[in-house]
């Protein structure tokens, strides 16, 4: 199928101005100012009439089949929706496990993201979870990112109450293993970090640092605004050549108290001259949001979902006063490259995957196309999940 996308307004997500975007099959394969194209049959053009046209964004921390169960098995969190990515804006997704690790299992996740590349966007995963030693759907971490198309690298969690608590040496065998399996499949062996509320915070990493050779840039620490103190942590991290995730919907303004809002934080991360192609932000959709009174008992979970990705890039742009091209970093070109994924997603040019949203004036979502298909248009969803009704 050949599509031609006529008048856009360009963020690459530099800002390119009016162009027109050629597109064959998944890729583009022009990206010019008032291309003209003539000889093929069945062309369709499309006229985006002016409209701010980003790349997809690309969500990094997502639980694909659900996540929770910190209240029973009733607070189990349910599977993510093709229908809820489109909405969100996400066309580039990565799955993980949280602290559920028994009843959740990587060859579900991995079937997962199988059925969700079949139904129209793209999606990767991590192996391992909260445990350690990682659970795995083959021999080993090695085995799962070497093998499994999907698998792109490693998570796990320290700093939390959930995790397992591993030594220095164990987690530095873990990473070692993801690490060593992505060079040799030439994929990137990132390990997400789940960096939980203990006072521990970056001490793990830190200490793995000083006692491995295993570089920085290794790593995908994760959750990191959830307080002020782990977020000084974090601008120092980046500071020292790292990647840091944010997570949207953990906002004082949704109930989690005493943490930083994602678009302050990234107006923060640039104030203090930290590198923008290193911060990422990601959704956390649809793991359990779950609530602990002061003795550590949980009284109540809630479910994140991904509508808070593109409301901090409008508050990044509104409130911050923002420049778009520099609010749309962490949510495409740093999250890419952060995944290992910057040959196809990330940007907007010739040879890059046909992913990328249509915004209006206020930033609101009205077309998404992802792998050269339009899955949205004019706010009305074209394309649903295979069981969606």
């Amino acid at each position: 199928m050949i599509t031609l996308v006529k008048n856009a307004n360009v963020f690459n997500p530099e800002p390119l101005g009016n162009r027109d975007i050629l597109i064959a099959g998944q890729k583009i394969a022009a990206l010019e100012a008032d291309l003209t194209v003539t000889g093929i049959p069945n062309l369709t053009v499309f006229d985006a009439k002016g409209a701010t046209v980003t790349p997809g964004l690309v969500d990094g921390h997502v639980h694909l089949i659900g996540g929770g169960g910190e209240g029973g098995f009733a607070t189990r969190t349910p599977e993510v929706l093709l229908s809820s990515l489109i909405r969100g804006g996400v066309t580039t997704v990565a799955g993980l496990l949280g602290t559920d690790c028994t009843t959740r299992h990587v060859a579900s996740l991995y079937a997962k993201t199988k059925g969700l590349n079949i139904e129209g966007v793209t999606a990767y995963m991590f192996t391992g979870g909260y445990p350690v030693p990682s659970p795995v759907a083959t021999g080993g971490i090695r085995e799962d990112i070497l093998f499994m198309d999907t698998v792109i690298g490693l998570k796990t969690a320290v700093s939390d109450h959930r995790s397992s608590h591993p030594t220095t040496d164990e987690l530095a065998r873990a990473v070692s293993e993801a690490r060593t399996a992505g060079l040799t499949a030439g994929k990137a062996g990132c390990v997400v970090v789940h960096l939980g509320g203990s006072k521990a915070g970056f001490a793990p990493l830190r200490d793995l640092l000083e006692k491995t050779d295993i570089p920085i840039r290794q790593f995908i620490p994760t959750h990191v605004n959830r307080t002020e103190n782990l977020f000084e942590e974090a601008l120092a991290w980046t500071r020292d050549g790292g990647f840091i995730d944010l997570t949207a919907g953990i906002n004082p303004q949704r109930g989690a108290r005493g943490s930083v809002k994602v678009s302050e934080a990234v107006a923060r991360c640039l104030k203090e001259g930290c590198d923008l192609s290193r911060i990422c932000v990601s959704s956390d959709a649809n793991g359990s949001i779950p609530v602990f009174d002061e003795n550590g008992a949980i009284t109540g979970v809630g479910v994140a979902g991904f509508d808070p990705l593109l409301s901090e890039l409008r508050d990044m742009c509104a409130h911050e006063k923002l420049p778009l091209e520099i609010a749309l970093l962490p949510f495409t070109k740093a999250a890419a490259n952060a995944l290992g994924l910057s040959g196809n997603k990330g940007t907007l040019s010739a040879g890059m995957d046909a992913d990328f949203l249509l915004l209006d004036e206020t930033l609101n979502l009205t077309h998404m196309m992802a792998k050269g298909k339009m899955l949205m248009e004019n706010q009305e969803l074209l394309v649903k999940g295979t069981f969606e009704t």
